[in-house]
């Protein structure tokens, strides 16, 4: 797990600059023109807010007004809006930007408080984004892009006062018609609570105990890896009971989620700084997703599904065992940095659909509830195949922001049709913004180690808000889905 933790730190070593921000300073504002009754948009020219380490250009086309802003290079560079509102009032937000140089991410805050970051995708032209939703105060307000991974370029930023949220239109139908009662009964349940409460989550069991003793309560979820029951992990010594340590927490009548760290079929390094262990990240393989889906007939055709057949076993021991499981492969397939992801979305999205086909179809593994884990729309694997939507969230530590633009893109992909979910997170959105905000996630999981017990991403005082808050549900709040309680009663 020591890989898993370092990739959390270098990305949280990039959000860590993003909480150091914030300055004033009057920004030209522009009313656009509106039609019906919708309410106006104001535009804010980059060019005319505060600049700090950044710089004004006119080197290209496509910007509007006299310029753009560029040269987010070092860690202390942004660019901030001054906006007065009549009143305190939630509202849209749209950022225009241009990103010649590959993936990235700014970082944004209100009032010298980080709140989330916009991931920004490649483009040549300046192009609009929906960069979610900040509730202003009355007054005078700061808005700032800070740097984040850098090397991007603003335009304006625009926005509009929110309309009244529509009512999801969420069904607990699974996509599997032949699901079985106990993954029936944990989606219905998910979809009655969907938008009245969040659920708690926490990976690794052994911290079940820890947040207890700090909060006074467990969370209703845990997370679990089927990591090391891959083969080329197993061929090196890995031994896993997380399938044991699921149907005990099952019994204790709690909610089992499951994603899987798929070590390649082949092509492993396995050399110093790309160890064996290592071999889900795509710089530590040589393995090509791309060329093995390309040749039904070839080896690592073959070593794809053979390695699909063996989690097939452990998962069937969850169905044996009844335990309903909230599965996630393939997960952060857009970052890029696994193998499932490292060829783009096309493979990224056949290989998901093999792993259904052959889970569901060959396997008859009924207790899965299907989640897919990425917000571009392009990374969609379509719906007959997903269940749940939802996104990794590490922002700045400390950052307790509700991630509304996270959440509003995934609404928007799948047409609010959907659960919408954060299924692993560093700092935990606060139930109060949540509410402010409408960003209605079904649950969080919050990730191990640092993210969980440093007191920078989740302070004691803060965990203890959020675990006894009366919009977040624990353990113990959790209706008796599966039978487990009224087990433990008799034994006693």
């Amino acid at each position: 797990m020591t890989a898993l933790r370092s990739r959390r730190v270098v990305i949280s070593a990039l959000a860590v600059c993003l909480a150091l921000l914030g300055a004033a300073l009057v920004v030209t504002l522009a009313v656009l023109p509106s039609s019906n009754k919708e309410e106006p948009f104001l535009k804010y020219e980059a060019e005319s807010g505060l600049l700090q380490g950044t710089m004004v250009s006119q080197e290209g086309e496509g910007f509007s007004g006299s310029g753009f802003v560029t040269d987010f290079t070092d860690e202390q560079d942004q660019l901030t809006f001054e906006v007065v509102a009549p009143k305190a009032v939630l509202y849209n937000v749209w950022v225009s930007y241009r990103a010649p140089n590959g993936n990235k991410v700014a970082g944004i805050s209100l009032n010298n408080q980080p709140h989330g970051e916009l991931v920004l995708q490649p483009n040549d032209q300046f192009s609009e984004l929906k960069a979610g939703k900040l509730l202003l105060q009355e007054g005078t307000n700061t808005i700032s892009l800070t740097r984040g991974w850098g090397y991007y370029d603003i335009d304006y930023i625009k926005l509009q006062k929110t309309k009244p949220e529509t009512k999801h239109q969420v069904s607990g139908e699974l996509v599997n018609g032949n699901a079985s009662a106990e993954a029936k009964k944990l989606m219905n349940y998910l979809v009655k609570n969907y938008g009245k409460s969040m659920l708690s989550g926490q990976t690794e069991l052994d911290n079940v105990s820890w947040i207890e003793k700090v909060t006074g309560k467990e969370p209703a979820m845990v997370g679990f890896d089927l990591i090391d029951y891959s083969k080329t992990r197993a061929e090196h010594g890995a031994i896993s009971y997380e399938v044991e340590k699921a149907i005990g927490w099952h019994k204790q009548g709690g909610i089992t989620t499951f994603l899987w760290h798929w070590n390649a079929p082949t092509g492993i390094i396995d050399e110093p700084g790309k160890e064996w262990w290592r071999g889900f990240y795509a710089d530590s393989v040589t393995f090509d997703l791309e060329k093995a889906l390309s040749d039904t007939e070839s080896e690592e055709y073959k070593l794809l599904l053979a390695d699909i057949d063996t989690i097939a076993v452990q998962l069937q021991r969850l169905k044996d065992a009844h335990v309903p499981i909230l599965f996630r492969p393939l997960h952060e397939a857009e970052g890029g940095w696994f193998w499932w992801g490292a060829k783009g979305p096309e493979p990224a999205k056949q290989l998901y659909r093999i792993v259904y086909d052959r889970l569901v179809n060959k396997h008859e593994l009924n207790n899965l509830i299907w989640i897919w884990n990425s917000v571009q729309p392009e990374w969609y694997p379509g719906d007959d195949v997903v269940d749940i939507v939802s996104v990794d969230s590490y922002p700045t530590p400390g950052d307790h922001s509700p991630a509304i633009n996270y959440f509003d893109n995934l609404v928007a992909l799948v047409s609010n049709k959907k659960l919408v979910a954060m299924t692993e997170n560093g700092s935990i959105p606060d139930p109060d913004l949540m509410k402010a905000y409408g960003a209605n996630w079904c649950w969080f999981v919050t990730w191990e180690g640092d993210y969980l017990n440093d007191g920078k991403h989740n302070s004691q005082e803060i965990l203890k808000k959020i675990y006894n808050h009366s919009n977040v549900t624990t353990l113990d709040e959790l209706p008796d889905l599966f039978g487990m309680k009224k087990a433990v009663d008799k034994e006693e």
